[in-house]
């Protein structure tokens, strides 16, 4: 598969660029990425200080728990709608990562108006404070729904990934840098539809949304080392976009019950059938670097990207259904085996299972 584990954390480039003791803010800090994302630096990075950022004081006592109360993290209460609380937060930090976000399709598709105000609005408020604080590097998570979104979740990621490219030009000549990483659902995230299928497999019938929908997949190691990737790499308005394998829901259903019955209950509000990491229009200025593209700012306002690579032929899409890189029911059943060797408590099902959870 074409995106694998890049590096073990911050080293080379990014510790010139963040210095030899990194101060680190992580919005949404307590979820799925959150967490994996602060053991990899802890893991690697001795003499760090992570501020994570979250509204439920719940995750973060569970987390300083799971933590061992580790002097180098801090826990901030506070949501992202909330400039002023943000600001304290970003106070002498060198690095943001945004991964807060309201992110499940049909809460979003139900509650619009909470759904602009942390997904945009929020977004908006962590470009303005990192820009008044000075933060040098800011990369926020962004997701396939963005792109060509029909629903209002993906429509709130596209204008987060918009704010953040456009905040290059407000922090002008400094360097105060945004950037973003979109990809597909992560497995092992909170919420995963993995869960739900391990517990309808007991019952011998698992329930899918379509027979036909694909899906771009990761694993949350991958979404932190995309992340990692971009802030060495990132030069200012780029959108960092891995090369990773689709898989069928219907092939995932059968790696994790092979011996269930299938039942189709009818997509949900807002899902899409495939999805899109880039479009054929995006594509003209997309540079392929390998391993994973990246999208340049497309604005007269911005110095043009020095990124290497090579051009796009012209009309290429990136899409889960027409990818070249597929996962086998055998390399989900492993895949599964691996990242979760044991069934957590499932979601609740609502009107079926989707394909995965969202990121964050």
């Amino acid at each position: 598969m074409a995106w694998t584990k890049a590096r073990p954390a911050l080293e080379g480039n990014d510790k010139q660029i963040l210095g030899s003791a990194p101060k680190i803010l992580v919005t949404g800090g307590t979820g799925s990425f959150g967490q994996a994302f602060v053991r990899r630096i802890l893991a690697s990075t001795p003499d760090c200080t992570i501020r994570v950022y979250s509204r439920d004081e719940l995750k973060q006592y569970d987390m300083a728990q799971s933590l061992g109360q580790d002097p180098r993290v801090r826990f901030f209460l506070g949501d992202v709608r909330d400039r002023d609380r943000l600001e304290r937060a970003m106070h002498g930090i060198d690095l943001v990562v945004h991964a807060a976000a309201l992110k499940h399709v049909p809460i979003c598709e139900f509650n619009p108006a909470e759904a602009v105000k942390t997904n945009i609005l929020g977004s908006q408020n962590v470009v303005d404070a990192a820009i008044d604080a000075g933060v040098r590097r800011t990369v926020a998570l962004s997701t396939d729904k963005a792109v060509n979104p029909v629903n209002l979740y993906g429509a709130t990621k596209l204008c987060a990934e918009k704010l953040f490219v456009h905040g290059n030009v407000y922090a002008g000549p400094r360097d105060i840098r945004f950037a973003c990483v979109r990809y597909g659902n992560v497995m092992g995230s909170r919420g995963s539809v993995i869960p739900l299928f391990q517990k309808q497999a007991a019952s011998g019938v698992v329930t899918l949304t379509d027979r036909r929908m694909t899906r771009f997949w990761l694993s949350l190691d991958s979404a932190v080392d995309l992340v990692l990737h971009a802030v060495a790499e990132m030069q200012g308005g780029e959108i960092f976009v891995p090369k990773i394998p689709s898989m069928r829901i219907v092939d995932l259903a059968r790696a994790i019950a092979p011996t269930a019955r299938i039942e189709e209950v009818g997509r949900r509000p807002g899902e899409k059938l495939h999805e899109v990491l880039l479009t054929a229009e995006e594509s003209r200025n997309t540079t392929d670097c390998g391993r994973h593209y990246v999208v340049r700012p497309d604005s007269g306002s911005m110095p043009a990207s020095t990124v290497a690579g090579r051009a796009l032929p012209d009309g290429f899409a990136y899409s889960s259904d027409s990818n070249d890189d597929w996962m086998s029911v055998s390399d989900l059943r492993a895949f599964v085996a691996d990242q979760l060797p044991a069934a957590g408590p499932a979601p609740a099902p609502g009107n079926g299972a989707a394909a995965v959870s969202e990121t964050p």
